[in-house]
């Protein structure tokens, strides 16, 4: 009796490892599923240059433009960065102290506008236009940088790069790296304050970068400043009112930069909201002193194409 039963057992283990195996012998010759369908490739589109060259155009473009007296000069949309108006926009040559807003743009990017920087006496050895801080003095770097975005003081210049780089010539490397980064492939900088030197720049360059400071909150409110009282160590209080005469003419004008030197001639970065477009306006080489007037002209002419 117990041998039938120990068969019988072991008739339904084999039975039951047959069905297992015939189930996993079945499940094996099944089709594969079939593998989720991939999306296809999305081709992702680069952000579009500022201020592109524009092929086939003339080097003054367009011809309905206002004549202006700069020699060279580009007009750009400042949300964009396209080009609204060129004139030999990619020939190099020397900026002057629109120079410093690349300066303030590496300064103010850095942050830390409270830190307080001490004079040193190679900060003080630039001429012409200087304010007259003295080595040893200390002034939070704010100030000093929007001195420089008032006045175009050129030994405030030097202490800012000077402070943020070690020396004038390690901050005119950076400058040139930054430079390079923003597309100014056609600039080489010396240093920080425009004043003479084996350097240059375009139009185009300069564009982009103030294209880049445009977007950089304590700058346009520097930029935007037209009087500014500058508190020296001594207690001694002097008024600095701006050299961007645009900003006295009308609130359509926002900031940027002015320059000047016999090589460069007069040089001007302008910004403007007129009619609800922002612009910015590179003009470079320009020998008269209607190089203002110039970028109110063309500006409002902009405005209402």
């Amino acid at each position: 009796m117990d041998r039938l039963v120990c068969f019988r057992f072991s008739v339904r283990i084999f039975s039951a490892a047959a069905l297992v195996a015939s189930f996993l012998g079945c499940a094996s010759a099944l089709p594969p599923k079939p593998a989720p369908p991939v999306a296809p490739a999305v081709a992702v589109q680069a952000a579009p240059p500022v201020a592109p060259p524009l092929p086939g155009a003339p080097s003054v473009w367009p011809s309905s433009a206002p004549e202006i007296y700069a020699q060279s000069a580009i007009l750009i949309d400042a949300r964009n960065g396209r080009t609204l108006y060129q004139k030999n926009a990619d020939v190099q040559r020397q900026v002057a102290s629109t120079q410093k807003l690349l300066t303030a743009l590496i300064v103010a990017e850095k942050g830390g506008l409270d830190k307080m920087i001490t004079i040193q006496p190679s900060d003080t050895k630039v001429e012409p236009t200087k304010l007259g801080v003295k080595a040893g003095e200390k002034y939070p770097r704010g100030v000093l940088l929007q001195a420089v975005l008032v006045k175009s003081t050129n030994d405030l210049a030097a202490a800012v790069a000077r402070d943020y780089a070690g020396s004038v010539e390690a901050f005119a490397e950076h400058m040139n790296r930054v430079a390079k980064s923003l597309g100014a492939e056609s600039s080489y900088f010396l240093n920080p304050h425009g004043l003479p030197a084996r350097q240059y720049s375009t139009a185009r360059d300069m564009a982009r970068i103030a294209f880049r400071a445009y977007r950089n909150p304590d700058l346009r409110r520097m930029m935007l400043t037209r009087n500014m009282a500058f508190r020296f160590n001594s207690g001694r209080v002097t008024q600095l009112k701006t050299t961007n005469d645009l900003l006295d003419r009308s609130p359509a004008f926002t900031g940027m930069k002015t320059g000047y030197t016999v090589a460069a001639g007069r040089c001007l970065i302008t910004s403007a909201t007129i009619n609800g477009r922002e612009m910015i306006l590179v003009q470079l080489g320009s020998k008269t002193k209607y190089i203002f007037d110039d970028a109110e002209r063309l500006m409002r002419w902009a405005a209402s194409q």
